[in-house]
């Protein structure tokens, strides 16, 4: 297919059956659309290829965007690299300016088109976590969504019996990784949401940053499957093989997989969790 032309419903259904995928598959999907190219039916085609060729598709619903505040005055977790309200009357007008989650709101625009098209043409189940929910079609949804609690977000992942599948976007957005992070005593970090009018809730293991997760993929190599669909790199790599690799990576170096040039990133105290983890083992 040449750069300039339109990726068409079939072609999106043709790559992913290349992958090996089938009604028996379980994903977890991240994705940017415009990685594609030009798609003939845009997001919705994606969406519409996505559900055809598998069984169940898991996606991103977060909505931080809308419903994060700060932490309270004076409520500081260790290790925890978030700020504080500078005082309650700030705390108090940032909460109302906050939106209460509803399981009708938006999609925050930086996880990409193709998760709020998911949400409004799909998805017939969504998480109700405040930050960081799922949403989920197919035969296995609700098995992955009841996964979920407010205290382990990662939870639809963690039940997810299958595989991630990358459409254009770099293991960057591979939060599976994350979950091995956390089942190894790192990146759990407390976050606040508007939870009703004049209501806050603190919400822990709420996953930490991701910008060094791209080294990883050498790791991975033998495990991933990948086709090109238009202009769009689409891997498929195992959720156990994610985990493995992420596993043995912080094992043999806890600061494996985290940024080492800004002390004012949440890799810092990402790492510093490890350790705290590893000292009290």
């Amino acid at each position: 297919m040449r750069a300039t032309q339109a990726v068409t419903g079939a072609d999106l259904v043709d790559g992913l059956r290349k992958l090996g995928l089938d009604r028996t598959s379980e994903v977890i999907v991240h994705s940017s659309l415009r990685s594609f190219g030009y798609v003939d039916g845009g997001a919705e085609a994606v969406c519409a290829a996505l559900t055809e060729v598998c069984g169940t598709v898991l996606m991103p619903a977060g909505t931080w965007d809308l419903t994060g505040i700060p932490a309270p005055p004076g409520l500081v977790r260790p290790h925890n690299a978030y700020w504080n309200a500078d005082s309650w009357p700030d705390f108090d007008q940032r909460l109302s300016q906050a939106t209460s989650f509803r399981p009708e709101l938006p999609v925050d625009r930086w996880l990409g088109t193709i998760p709020e098209t998911f949400r409004q043409t799909c998805s017939p189940f969504r998480t109700g976590h405040p930050l960081f929910s799922y949403q989920a079609a197919g035969p296995a949804a609700e098995r992955l969504l009841e996964a979920q609690r407010p205290d382990w977000p990662l939870g639809p992942i963690e039940a997810l019996d299958g595989d991630v599948l990358l459409l254009g976007v770099s293991h960057t957005s591979n939060t599976t990784i994350h979950l091995a992070e956390q089942q190894l005593g790192r990146s759990r970090f407390y976050r606040y949401a508007k939870s009703a009018d004049g209501l806050w809730v603190e919400l822990p293991n709420i996953p930490g940053d991701s910008r060094e997760f791209d080294a990883i993929e050498p790791a991975l190599r033998s495990a991933t499957k990948e086709v090109r669909i238009g202009q769009a790199r689409v891997r498929r790599i195992p959720k156990q093989a994610v985990l493995a690799a992420t596993r043995q990576l912080v094992e043999n170096d806890p600061a494996a997989l985290l940024c080492t040039d800004d002390p004012a990133c949440r890799c810092a105290a990402a790492l510093q969790q490890r350790l705290a983890f590893l000292a009290a083992a």
